[in-house]
């Protein structure tokens, strides 16, 4: 027999338990010591610090666009974006462009291809709203007359002649060096000024003058959608008391980054710092126990905000059409408005991008950071996961709770809204005039006669309704429900018809939900 033979009749020899012991104890040592490797606190660090540092598809990112970001005047805002979750990013893949400045020069080659879910908070054309000069000689209702220099000198003249007891104020379009002055010593024909009447029976608390900061947020271009933030409303003093008067002293009629704030205001104190109220219930508050109607003020305020939004929406709509898309912008700015004694308001300026930092005033953080928590939440930006769907934790991640998850998908969005949700006016959708034709401005609304891009809009305009916190809509303004005609708001001039067609789908809301008229 051959050495080859032996062996072979060896291993044949051999019981087979054996090898299945041999089998199960290699098995069993290699899981040892994979167990081993592998499940160190140094290795699940290691892979851990690998999943934290690839790039978080799941995870919502924003960008910062502005002059001397460093210097932390956008603190408050990236404290509310990071607690919901947005990580800061300065790549050109982000999600939210959060632009103190205007970015549509700097950045347009870039905003003119946005994807889809890649939201500006900013519009384009949104100038012809915030431009100093623009607003104040637009010749809008609640704006004191204004005059362009030079371009306007023959007119101001004229004017001032015809009104010789009136005082005018100097300004420029940075809102610096304010002053009253006399005609003789205006220079008529300087190109850098413009020429105000001064409001000189402000309402005084305390003594003191002031001005009321409201927050607009519009969400929308044709179909113009405006809101305003009703939470609170910015109540700045000037420092010193406006009696006697003295017009050398700016710091009794105008206020300065130094104001006055609320809780030092002797009127307001005890009711922002003792009953816990604030700036503007304060006010409320105020006015009422001198026997005084706010509502009054606040009805002129939501007044004078819709005008401007729908004289300078065509403004807006021309910059627009240089974009794809009119969807993918959204803006908050300040109203400034001051208020005679007689309680007539009167519109001073809007500011695109208003301060929302709390360094020089610590307790207006928490003031700051509901108004941008309700404005992302109206926008739908309050969410920073993509998803909901999460595909499992991963064994050596599970205790650092690194998820892995999915965009949002369709069934998500519409678990959000849906078409059903959107749907309005049953009996005339039903009826046999929208059942054979879209030409009925009502039946424009059934759903086999909306176009995508209005459906679009109506889905949109549901969520900011359904999100809208502490946001009140002005523009549609609020219908009544037992209204049985729709009344088109109008200042003077024809609304668009997208905007007649969105006013008739809210009326339409209205009529089936109440809730849709407060």
């Amino acid at each position: 027999m051959s050495l080859s033979d032996t062996a072979s009749k060896k291993i044949e020899d051999i019981p087979n338990h054996q090898y299945y012991k041999t089998a199960i104890v290699t098995i069993v040592l290699s899981i040892g010591m994979w167990l081993a490797i592998y499940t160190t606190p140094k290795y699940i660090q290691y892979i851990c610090k690998l999943q934290n540092d690839a790039p978080r598809d799941h995870q919502k990112t924003v960008r910062a666009f502005g002059h001397n970001l460093e210097s932390g005047y956008l603190h408050n805002v990236f404290t509310v974006l990071n607690r919901i979750g947005y990580i800061n990013t300065t790549s050109s893949d982000w999600d939210l462009l959060w632009a103190h400045n205007y970015p549509f020069s700097t950045l347009a080659s870039e905003l003119k291809n946005l994807k889809p879910h890649q939201r500006v908070n900013k519009f384009p054309g949104s100038g012809y709203i915030t431009n100093k000069v623009e607003l104040a000689t637009s010749g809008i209702k609640y704006i004191p007359p204004a005059f362009r220099l030079p371009k306007d000198k023959q007119k101001f003249l004229e004017y001032a002649g015809a009104n010789p007891g009136k005082k005018f104020v100097e300004k420029n379009n940075d809102h610096r060096d304010i002053r009253i002055k006399n005609i003789t010593d205006i220079n008529l024909n300087g190109n850098s000024t413009f020429i105000q009447e001064f409001v000189d029976d402000p309402l005084l608390i305390s003594g003191y003058k002031f001005d009321i900061g409201v927050y607009a947020i519009f969400t929308s271009i044709d179909p113009l959608r405006i809101y305003i933030y009703k939470g609170d409303f910015l109540l700045r003093f000037c420092p010193v008391k406006y009696y006697p008067f003295d017009p050398q002293n700016i710091d009794k009629y105008v206020v300065g980054d130094d104001y006055l704030p609320t809780w030092n205001v002797p009127g307001l104190k005890y009711y922002y710092k003792t009953l816990g109220y604030g700036m503007g219930e304060s006010l409320n508050a105020y006015l009422r126990s001198k026997g005084r109607d706010p509502s009054i003020i606040w009805k002129q305020i939501e007044d004078s905000i819709r005008i401007v939004g729908l004289t300078k929406e065509r403004n807006l709509v021309e910059s627009l059409k240089r974009f794809p898309s009119k969807e993918n912008f959204f803006e908050m700015m300040r109203f400034d408005f001051v208020v005679t004694e007689d309680l007539e308001v009167f519109l001073m300026e809007a500011n695109m991008s208003p301060n929302l930092s709390s360094a020089h005033f610590p307790p207006n953080r928490l003031f700051f950071e509901q108004i941008i928590y309700n404005l992302l939440g109206l926008v739908g930006l309050n969410n920073a996961v993509k998803s909901n769907q999460m595909l499992g934790r991963t064994l050596i991640c599970d205790t650092v709770n690194i998820n892995a998850i999915f965009r949002r998908s369709t069934l998500e969005n519409e678990m959000r809204v849906a078409d059903k949700n959107i749907m309005v006016y049953p009996d005339e959708c039903n009826s046999a005039l929208c059942s054979s034709s879209c030409i009925s401005p009502m039946c424009g609304l059934c759903r086999p006669c909306l176009s995508p891009e209005n459906k679009r809009n109506f889905l949109r305009a549901y969520l900011e309704h359904m999100n809208r916190g502490e946001c009140k809509r002005i523009y549609p303004p609020l219908t009544l429900m037992n209204s049985e005609e729709i009344i088109i708001y109008d200042d003077g001039e024809e609304d668009t018809p997208e905007n007649q067609l969105q006013y008739r789908w809210f009326n339409g809301k209205c009529l089936m939900d109440s809730s849709w008229c407060t």
